[in-house]
C-alpha cells in the first residue's frame, strides 16, 4: 500500500518551516482506498512569496486545525504504507519536524517520484511537477495546492508503475510486506485481488517473480491455481507469498504483457516459449498473368508473410471467409487446387479471375485492400481502447508497421500530438509474436477504434 503525499508549507528557514496545507491518499497500486486533506494551522506567518505561489493566506488558516489535532489521523492513514511524493526528501523531512516537535518519531519508508520520472523516462528537459506532467499530457489542476499536487502525483505514480517493466517497485515492497501464516496465507492473497482484466505476478519470499498469467479475471484464475492439485500447481502454492497484479482494462494488452513479461523474466514456473506461439502464415505472389495469389503455408522467418495463424485449421478458415468477404477466386486464393475455372465461378461469387475474364487490375484491388487489412507492414496507427478506469482509454502504438508499446491516457488531446502519445508509451518488444497477437486479435471482434497516423519526422 502506499500513501500519496504533498505538503505546502510557510517557507522560511530550513527545519523552522511549518505546514499549511496536506493531502494524503492511500493508494493500492490501482485505486485510492482513503484520503486525508486539510489546512493547517502552522502557528507562524507564511513567507509573502509563497502567499502569492499557492494562494493560501495568513487569514485563511486563523480558524483551521493545528497539527498536533491531525498528527493522529496522518499517522493512520499511513501505517504499513511507502510513502510516495514529489521530491519525497522534502515533504519527508517536514513530517518529521512537525511529528519531532510533538516528540514523536515519525518514520515511513518512502518513493520519490522525481528520481523513478528520471530512471524510467529519462531524457526530459525538466523533472518539476508541472513540468513533468504538462509534458506527459497528465491533467494538473490547483498547482501548488496539496490536493491538486498530489492528484497529478497518483497519475504520474500508476505511469510510472506501468513503465517500470523490471518489475524493480514491486519486488522492493514485497521484499518489505510482513509476511503471513502458512495456511492462512493463500486466502488473504486471494481476498485482496479484483475480478478484472489484467496480469498477475507469483513472487517468492525474497520478492522475485516465480508465475506470470493473464487472466480477464484475476481472482478467478488465481484461485483456480491455489485450488489445483497437480504437482506443480502445490508446489507453486507452497512457494508463493504475494501476488501483484497489473489491470490492462482489455484482454489484447494482457496478452502483450504476459507475452513479453514470460520471455524477459523467464519465470521459474512458466513454460519457456522457446517456439512461436504460431504456426502457420498467409503469403503472397504474383502469377505470370499478373494476378496476386494468396497461398498459405508454415511460418517461415525466412519469407515475410500478410499475417499469421496458431494453426492450418484456423488458417483456413480466416481466408474463406476472406474470400468470400472480398469476392475472390477459391483457386488463386490457394483454398482448391487444378486449372481452369474455381467452383465460384459455377456459382457466380467469383468473377472469372481464374480463367482471365476479369483484368488483373480488378482482381488485384480487393486482393490489396484484403492485405492492407491484415497486414500493418509500413502502417502508422493507434489502436484505441478501454482503459484500466471508466474515464481511461488504452492506447497501442504502430509506427512503420512495428508494434512500440502500450500506454493509457484520460484527455483526448492527448492523442493528438505525438510527442506526448510517445512519451506515455511503455515500450515493448516487436517480436514477431507480439505481432502475431495483435494481427490475430484484430481479426476477431473487438472494440478497438484505429486512428491512421501521419508521421512527420
Amino acid at each position: 500500500m502506499y500513501a500519496i503525499l504533498d505538503i505546502e508549507t510557510t517557507g522560511g528557514k530550513y527545519n523552522e518551516e511549518g505546514i499549511t496545507e496536506i493531502a494524503i491518499y492511500k493508494f493500492d497500486g490501482h485505486t485510492v482506498t482513503d484520503q486525508f486533506i486539510s489546512l493547517v494551522n502552522p502557528e507562524q506567518a507564511i513567507q509573502p512569496f509563497v502567499v502569492n505561489l499557492t494562494g493560501i493566506n495568513n487569514e485563511m488558516l486563523r480558524n483551521a486545525p493545528k497539527f498536533y489535532e491531525v498528527a493522529k489521523r496522518i499517522v493512520e492513514i499511513t501505517q504499513d504504507c511507502i510513502l510516495v511524493a514529489h521530491n519525497a526528501k522534502f515533504d519527508y523531512r517536514i513530517l518529521r519536524t512537525e511529528f519531532r516537535r510533538l516528540g514523536f518519531d515519525f518514520e515511513r519508508r518512502s518513493l520519490c517520484t522525481v528520481e523513478l520520472s528520471k530512471k524510467l523516462i529519462p531524457g526530459l528537459p525538466s523533472y518539476s511537477l508541472g513540468k513533468l506532467v504538462r509534458s506527459l499530457g497528465i491533467p494538473l489542476s490547483d498547482r501548488h495546492r496539496a490536493a491538486g499536487d498530489a492528484q497529478a502525483t497518483i497519475k504520474l505514480f500508476k505511469m510510472l508503475l506501468a513503465k517500470d517493466v523490471e518489475k524493480d517497485i514491486l519486488k522492493e515492497y514485497v521484499r518489505k510486506e510482513p509476511k503471513r501464516m502458512m495456511d492462512t496465507k493463500l486466502v488473504y492473497i486471494l481476498e485482496e485481488l479484483p475480478s478484472l482484466t489484467g496480469v498477475y505476478y507469483f513472487h517468492d519470499d525474497n520478492g522475485e517473480i516465480i508465475y506470470v498469467g493473464k487472466s480477464r479475471n484475476i481472482k478467478k484464475r488465481v484461485n483456480q491455481h491455489f485450488t489445483n492439485d497437480n504437482p506443480k500447481s502445490q508446489e507453486m502454492q507452497r512457494k508463493v507469498v504475494s501476488v501483484s497484479y497489473e489491470l490492462t482494462g482489455n484482454e489484447l494488452i494482457a496478452l502483450l504483457k504476459e507475452n513479453q513479461e514470460i520471455k524477459e523474466i523467464k519465470p521459474r514456473y512458466n513454460r519457456a516459449l522457446k517456439r512461436d506461439i504460431f504456426s502457420h502464415a498467409l503469403y503472397q505472389f504474383t502469377d505470370e498473368n499478373g494476378y496476386v495469389n494468396l497461398k498459405i503455408g508454415r511460418a517461415s522467418k525466412n519469407k515475410k508473410n500478410i499475417t499469421t495463424f496458431s494453426s492450418l485449421r484456423s488458417a483456413k478458415n480466416s481466408l474463406t471467409k476472406w474470400v468470400e468477404e472480398f469476392e475472390l477466386c477459391e483457386r488463386l486464393a490457394g483454398l482448391h487446387g487444378g486449372t481452369g475455372n474455381c467452383f465460384g465461378y459455377t456459382i457466380k461469387s467469383c468473377f472469372g479471375a481464374c480463367v482471365e475474364e476479369e483484368s488483373p487490375q480488378e482482381y488485384n484491388e480487393r486482393v490489396m485492400e484484403l492485405i492492407g487489412q491484415h497486414s500493418y507492414e509500413n502502417q502508422n496507427m493507434l489502436l484505441i481502447g478501454r482503459g484500466r478506469e471508466v474515464d481511461e482509454k488504452s492506447a497501442l502504438l504502430i509506427e512503420d508497421g512495428e508494434f512500440k508499446g502500450v500506454g493509457y491516457f484520460n484527455l483526448n488531446h492527448q492523442i493528438n500530438n505525438l510527442d506526448i502519445i510517445r512519451s506515455i508509451i511503455t515500450p515493448m518488444n516487436n517480436n514477431r509474436d507480439a505481432q502475431h497477437i495483435i494481427q490475430s486479435f484484430l481479426r476477431k471482434k473487438h472494440n478497438f477504434r484505429i486512428i491512421q497516423l501521419s508521421i512527420q519526422e
